[in-house]
């Protein structure tokens, strides 16, 4: 008898790309999609109902992000085996996506055979990092972490907000606003709004396609 096959959940708001995964996939004798997601609340149900064995996972996805999706899996199912599938591979998207348990970490232009090989070797318990990969989870494992009001002031500045419109969208005073403008500053070992900004987006703290969180 044949061994069972490695059973798949594939999420991606482009269907497009899923369809495209799938395909790839059912080509593999030993590999078959089992259900698709388009967001990350989706992602969730449908590995409820089917429980896969290996789940590709986008980061930007609408209602519910890639990683919170990771996390809320991983909570009701530590078992769970997750590999990224992303176009991102800013430090802070592939150390958040790690943290939140994540198995393995690919971009979009990985080659089909890396991925095949990727979905096998995770599927047997392995961790799958290639060493820039590596490399960007100990750069950021270094670097202090930026607080929710931190990330809050760099989202607003992302959006040119001056210092004032920051304190009043927050409910602070100029002052405090300030002095998180200037721990964020040092935290990315930049000086200048346009600095921090382009240094945030490098990394993949913030994006600017992003809307500003409502305090």
């Amino acid at each position: 008898m044949s061994a069972p096959r490695i059973r798949l959940l594939c999420v991606d708001d482009h269907r497009l790309l899923r369809k495209g995964v799938a395909r790839l996939i059912d080509l593999e004798p030993d590999m078959v999609v089992v259900a698709e997601a388009s967001n990350g609340e989706e992602a969730v149900e449908q590995f409820r109902r089917h429980t896969p064995h290996v789940t590709l996972m986008d980061l930007e996805l609408p209602r519910m992000n890639g990683i919170d999706a990771i996390a809320a899996i991983r909570r009701e199912h530590p078992e769970a085996r997750i590999i990224v599938l992303t176009m991102y591979h800013g430090d802070e998207d592939i150390y958040r996506a790690v943290q939140a348990g994540a198995a393995a970490y690919l971009l979009k232009d990985t080659v089909p055979e890396v991925l095949i090989k990727a979905i096998r070797d995770v599927h047997a318990g392995l961790r799958v990092f290639a060493p820039p990969i590596l490399a960007a989870i100990e750069r950021r494992a270094g670097q202090p972490a930026l607080t929710s009001r931190e990330l809050q002031v760099l989202e607003l500045l992302a959006a040119g907000k001056r210092t004032k419109e920051i304190a009043t969208a927050l409910g602070v005073t100029t002052d405090t606003a300030n002095a998180h403008i200037k721990s964020i500053y040092s935290k990315f070992s930049v000086h200048g709004r346009t600095a921090v900004v382009s240094e945030a987006v490098r990394r993949g703290v913030i994006r600017m396609d992003r809307t500003p969180p409502t305090p």
